[in-house]
């Protein structure tokens, strides 16, 4: 059974409903989901899971929540290997650009990006059906 860690940070709850979703996929795929807020997580536990999703919403100028999210993210992220990473948040301006820019930093870092996915505001049906589906893609 694929151990998936759905690790988020979420300030108004609207990043957070979408790691419950994700969590909600990877269950309906067979896999065990673990829903971690990222205070609670940190590099000993990579080894731990199989897959992992990143949940932060767009913070400030389009970026990337910095007291919390950000220090541990930075740490984790040359350990996650070959591991499926899925990266997701919510956003209430702009137009996304923080996801696009985190997912190719992801990339350049040799991070396995399988999808991404945003949401603007609460997760409406078709956002929750793409969480669940982003879900899915980490079982297996």
């Amino acid at each position: 059974m694929s151990k998936v860690a759905v690790v988020f940070w979420s300030g108004t709850g609207n990043t957070e409903a979408m790691a419950d979703l994700v969590a909600q996929g990877v269950k309906e795929a067979g896999g065990d989901a673990s829903l971690i807020q990222i205070s609670d997580f940190d590099e000993s536990q990579i080894d731990d899971f199989d897959a992992f999703a990143f949940g932060c919403p767009a913070m400030g100028d389009e970026e990337l929540e910095d007291t919390e999210f950000l220090p541990v993210y930075d740490i984790v992220e040359p350990l996650l290997g070959d591991k499926k990473v899925v990266l997701f948040g919510s956003y209430d301006w702009n137009d996304g650009e923080w996801m696009e820019l985190w997912e190719q930093r992801a990339q350049d870092a040799g991070v396995n990006v399988v999808d991404s996915l945003i949401a603007k505001d609460y997760p409406d049906d078709e956002a929750s059906a793409e969480c669940v589906r982003v879900g899915k893609l980490l079982v297996g």
